[in-house]
């Protein structure tokens, strides 16, 4: 097909159908620099009262950006914006762009199911769901959106236990509860579940915070293997954790973004000194 018939093609999709596929070249000629999200002007607000200020920032592809700050600082209410979850919670709403491979996840065509089915999300605390075995759990998703080939269903949920580094613990055992499992192993089962709707970007909000070191540890190690794969975003009061596992980081304070760079230079070389302060312990 010629490059014109490509990009003709591609203006007769639907929004929706754009953001489940890969990008055309013409596409792929405008996002040289891998930018997979672009946070362009977002304010998220609760009722009246605005949480986060003005946020931009662009996240790369196949990287780890971790959001820091004091408790109250809009991190995860910037979290819940990149897959419009914060519209869920009653009386909140979002303005801005959240740009995702060219496409704003909040332009009126886009169905607010398909954006959550391609931006993961892991919550704070495990959440499997308890009336399901572990298999099930993992294949929630797939079936909830109309996948019937028991085969392929296996096939994915053998996979995604394998991605969240789970397979071997659990293999033997798939009909067992997803609540019998350990509070690390449930989160790397919800991370499993994540991983099986094939999502582009994976948003994970302090997944560590209700574990054990050693549970930490593991979520760690995964989270840096994953991003070969995945772009990732995650949310921690963890400050050696963020060093540890994030290419990039962005310090916010008081629903402001005070400072986004490589996570070498905020951690060793911060420009503000408000991010100098909060990395030194000085407040938080």
């Amino acid at each position: 097909m010629a490059i014109e018939e490509t990009i003709e093609a591609d203006e007769a999709m639907t929004e929706g159908d754009r953001l489940t596929r890969k990008p055309t070249i013409k596409e792929s000629i405008e996002n040289t620099e891998k930018f997979k999200v672009r946070i362009e002007n977002v304010n998220g607000w609760y009722g009246g009262k605005r949480a986060i200020k003005d946020i931009n920032l662009n996240v790369r592809e196949k990287t780890v950006t971790a959001f820091i700050g004091p408790s109250g600082c809009g991190k995860t209410t910037l979290l819940r914006c990149l897959n419009r979850m914060h519209e869920m919670t009653p009386g909140a709403h979002a303005d801005g762009r959240v740009v995702v491979d060219g496409i704003d996840i909040y332009d009126k065509s886009i169905d607010p199911v398909v954006i959550r089915r391609r931006i993961g999300m892991v919550f704070q605390k495990p959440n499997p769901f308890p009336t399901m075995s572990i298999f099930d759990n993992v294949a929630a998703g797939l079936r909830l959106n109309g996948m019937r080939n028991k085969t392929i269903v296996k096939e994915i949920v053998e996979e995604s236990l394998k991605n969240a580094a789970l397979w071997e613990e659990v293999k033997n055992e798939l009909e067992k509860p997803g609540m019998s499992l350990s509070g690390g192993q449930q989160q790397r089962l919800c991370i499993a579940r994540a991983l099986a709707m094939q999502p582009e970007v994976l948003l994970m909000d302090e997944p560590t915070s209700s574990l054990d070191p050693i549970g930490s540890s593991k979520i760690e190690q995964l989270v840096r293997t994953l991003k070969d794969s995945v772009t990732i975003i995650i949310v921690t009061h963890n400050m050696q954790q963020a060093a540890r596992v994030s290419d990039f980081t962005a310090f916010m304070y008081l629903g402001d973004l005070i400072e986004y760079g490589s996570t070498n230079q905020i951690f060793m070389n911060p420009e503000k000194e408000l991010t100098e302060r909060y990395i030194s312990g000085k407040f938080g």
